[in-house]
């Protein structure tokens, strides 16, 4: 019996080792897809990135960020803030609904509100002369990052920027190249709409009136990306300065645009100036009825993807109706 048993015995433990084998083999592929989802989802280790202060490495377990006066580009990547910029009780109204559990810091940053935060990173603009503290002030509450100028000032590649700093490369790309798809759509419907006339935007604030230049925030979406046709008095201002300077009703008799979006918040003591304005009712835009008055300027007068996108809506919803 022993002699019968030993071959049949042999085979089952050939069997079950197999078995082992192949359940060892599948636990590791099981493991190393795990793995690869996790990292494609997250930033795993920390990454070190050039900034205008130099070399500077980003924590890899970073949750708590302040990046005043930019939580577009946080958001547009699906990260809120810790705290949102504020002047005051003045904030970002366009981003109202996706930060409303924010609280507010100062634009200026003062450093015992920092610290009150305890954010993990902060993010500054590269004038940090602007801010209470010093970069290193900063450094010693948490990890500061100090954007380059063209950083600061090009939105795309905040967005580039901090996805890299915090592991979403790949959402980046996706938003910008879904912005992208947007604009080239809206650019060829607002061809078809309007053609080759000009449109024009006008900040109300108070009684003081700022003609946007052709490169000032949702201007340089207007014309630049969507291709629309700007008056020759928009031309004549050239590029934008930092400082915005008003224009006087005078010289807005001069605004020969076939559309005007006219940005003021209800109640704007602007809005009554240029109804009782007999040379503002002269222009050709007030003549044809194409004035259109959009009570939240915010939007108009930032610059990132959120905004852009809002402004993008407005203008279709407007002149294409």
């Amino acid at each position: 019996m022993r002699k019968l048993n030993r071959p049949y015995s042999l085979v089952i433990t050939l069997l079950i080792a197999l078995i082992l084998l192949m359940t060892a083999c599948g636990g590791s592929d099981s493991d190393e897809e795990s793995s690869s989802g996790e990292q494609a989802g997250s930033q795993d280790s920390d990454v070190t990135l050039d900034s205008e202060m130099g070399e500077v490495t980003i924590p890899a377990d970073t949750e708590r960020i302040i990046a005043p006066y930019h939580e577009d580009a946080l958001l547009a990547l699906g990260v809120t803030p810790t705290a949102k910029w504020a002047i005051g009780e003045t904030v970002q109204d366009y981003l109202a609904d996706d930060l409303q559990d924010v609280p507010k810091i100062e634009w200026n940053l003062p450093l015992e509100q920092v610290l009150n935060h305890e954010p993990d990173l902060i993010i500054l603009e590269n004038a940090i002369d602007s801010y209470e503290g010093s970069y290193e002030d900063y450094q010693k509450i948490a990890t500061t990052y100090v954007m380059t100028e063209e950083t600061t000032n090009n939105w795309r590649k905040q967005i580039e920027t901090f996805g890299e700093m915090l592991g979403k490369e790949a959402k980046a790309e996706e938003v910008l190249n879904q912005f992208d798809e947007k604009t080239a759509n809206a650019k060829e419907t607002l061809n078809n709409a309007i053609g080759e006339e000009t449109v024009a935007l006008i900040w109300a604030q108070g009684d003081q009136f700022y003609l946007f230049e052709n490169n000032r925030h949702s201007a340089k979406v207007l014309y630049s990306q969507l291709g629309i046709n700007q008056p020759e008095l928009v031309s004549e201002l050239g590029e934008a300065k930092p400082q915005w300077n008003p224009i006087s009703l005078e010289k807005l008799s001069e605004l020969k645009a076939d559309h005007v979006f006219l940005l003021a918040q209800e109640n704007e003591q602007g809005l009554e100036t240029l109804e009782d304005s007999s040379v503002w009712q002269n222009t050709p835009a007030a003549q044809n009825g194409n004035v259109y008055t959009m009570n939240d300027p915010s939007h108009w007068t930032n610059k990132g993807l959120i905004a852009f996108e809002k402004t993008i809506d407005d203008v279709l919803e407007t002149l294409t109706e």
